[in-house]
């Protein structure tokens, strides 16, 4: 099987990347697409995984999707990367599997409040993982299954973040780039996972209790762990 991974940040796919690297590797340089999006390349038993830094923000990953899926065959699209958890069930360092992408943000302000881009009747406002996929990729990582949110905004107040929990109350954490990297999966005709590392609490701004290393630490365990799970996903998938 053949997955494509897309983070917003280099960070971030070199912490995918270490987590999918074998022991004693010969790792090839990543290798830039047409919009000078760069990808790298990693193989596993039974699976292979290409690993595109896509930009931040649902328009750049949406874009950088496109063009590398226009480029080669997939079977899975995954975005990855670091978040904002809603605590306390997504504490920081811990990890979140989307069993819904939702764009938090995509839609009209009313006055009688937020109206979603689907109410509105032009489009659609989320996108659903394959369930047992998601299921499976959470157990193995020992991650919270739950809705992530994308904003193209990130949550800095409390207000902010209590309205975002207010409409959506099982969700996990918000990241900036699922929805997009989701729409472009979809346009292909192609099935989506979106996985979270928790680097900071989503809420008032505050850098100093940002734990960005832990987080991308988390991230390279978690792609440690879904190795097999895509593997086994893929061995049956393919075969249908």
């Amino acid at each position: 099987m053949r997955a494509l991974v897309v983070t917003a940040v280099a960070a971030e796919a070199d912490s995918v990347a270490a987590g999918l690297t074998p022991h004693d590797p010969v790792t090839p340089e990543p290798r830039a697409l047409p919009g000078g999006y760069l990808i790298s390349r990693r193989d596993l038993p039974g699976l292979a995984v290409d690993v595109l830094v896509g930009g931040v923000g649902p328009a750049s990953a949406a874009a950088a999707t496109a063009t590398a899926l226009a480029l080669a065959d997939y079977s899975l699209v995954v975005s990855a990367g670091i978040g904002g958890g809603f605590v306390p069930a997504a504490p920081l360092g811990s990890l979140v599997v989307a069993d819904a992408i939702v764009a938090a943000d995509l839609g009209a302000a009313t006055p009688d409040g937020f109206v979603s881009v689907d109410a509105l009747g032009f489009g659609r406002s989320a996108h659903l993982p394959p369930a047992g996929l998601a299921a499976h990729a959470a157990e193995a990582t020992g991650a919270l299954l739950a809705p992530v949110l994308t904003v193209s905004t990130v949550t800095g107040t409390a207000a902010r973040a209590a309205e975002l929990a207010r409409r959506h109350p099982l969700a996990g954490a918000e990241a900036m780039e699922g929805f997009g990297v989701a729409e472009a999966a979809a346009a292909h005709g192609l099935p989506v996972l979106e996985v979270r590392a928790v680097s900071n609490a989503v809420g008032p701004r505050d850098r100093d209790a940002w734990r960005i290393g832990d987080a991308l630490g988390a991230l390279t365990t978690a792609f440690r762990a879904l190795g097999p799970v895509l593997v086994t996903w893929g061995e049956r998938h393919e075969h249908r």
